[in-house]
């Protein structure tokens, strides 16, 4: 434990106390609400195949202007709970000859899941760590993360090819194995999402993973041939209908792909949403139930 940790694992007595019962909570994959009424509560204009399919009611005027403080610099304070950066460190850890700079929310081991969060272009770890840009979506995450006992991994990739793969493959491990082998969740958005590609490819890091999701992120065509799909690891795919960077008609195609098949997906849609919506509007906890559960 970290003595940042020690310091204040008195003052922070109960969200330990969720820490300590969380491995059962997170293996049955039941995540405790947090801002729910916030977060999760938005209108849904339409549904199939069982609820994997939904289309989600976004509006720019409530979802950004009466959200933020700041149109899309800075969150009401509402929607945060600071408290949880007592658990926040940035870290550079020397994994298999690399140099990778993260940052860390929760326990450094015996977590009882994982998340980690793979940026788009332009971005670093602080995009990922940032608890007033992006509606508070990254600080909910956070709490999420550390009110259930998990670990929330915000990395810096160098590279979105095969090289920064590796590197986020050596970061899965790590995480396997503080955790002593509880679920690592990978999630990866915008250009991103060709880290989980990559990965998906990855025999060793499919091995070690519980369930991958892709915030309007490229889409994968051969995403079904893949070690990771044949391991049937959870998929949760989020998109914006008006996505100019990456079409939401191929990313529904590889979701219709898989979905008549049988396999674990879902895809929500965000109506009128662009290619930022997903990280601002994506529901964590019920994509981290998801890929906990598998259904």
């Amino acid at each position: 434990m970290s003595t940042v940790h020690f310091a204040l694992a008195t003052a922070f007595a109960l969200v330990m106390t969720a820490f300590s019962a969380a491995p059962a909570l997170a293996q049955e994959g039941s995540i405790k609400p947090y801002k729910d009424a916030l977060f999760s509560r938005f209108p849904v204009l339409e549904t199939a195949d069982g609820g994997a399919y939904e289309v989600i009611d976004y509006q720019e005027l409530r979802d950004i202007n009466e959200r933020d403080q700041v149109p899309e610099r800075r969150v009401k304070s509402s929607y945060v709970s600071m408290g949880v950066k007592r658990y926040q460190e940035n870290q550079t850890l020397q994994l298999g000859g690399r140099l990778i700079d993260v940052t860390r929310v929760g326990k450094q081991k015996n977590a009882a899941f994982t998340v980690i969060f793979v940026h788009g272009r332009g971005g670093d770890r602080r995009l990922g760590a940032n608890d007033y840009s992006f509606g508070g979506n990254f600080n909910r995450l956070k709490n999420l993360a550390v009110m259930n006992g998990g670990t929330y991994y915000a990395p810096s990739v160098t590279s979105f090819d095969g090289s920064g793969a590796e590197e986020i493959a050596l970061l899965i491990r790590h995480a396997f194995e503080q955790s002593r082998g509880r679920p690592v969740l990978l999630a990866c958005a915008s250009m991103g999402g060709t880290v989980c590609s990559h990965v998906a490819r990855d025999r060793e890091a499919a091995h070690y993973l519980s369930g991958l999701a892709v915030l309007g992120g490229p889409p994968d065509p051969g995403y079904a041939t893949t070690p990771a799909a044949k391991r049937r690891l959870p998929l949760y795919l989020s998109h914006g209908s008006a996505d100019s960077v990456y079409s939401l008609e191929g990313q529904a195609a590889v979701y219709r792909k898989l979905q008549q098949s049988g396999y674990p997906v879902r895809l929500t849609v965000f109506n009128t949403g662009g290619h930022g919506t997903p990280i601002r509007m994506t529901d964590w906890r019920k994509l981290l139930t998801f890929l906990l559960n598998g259904n």
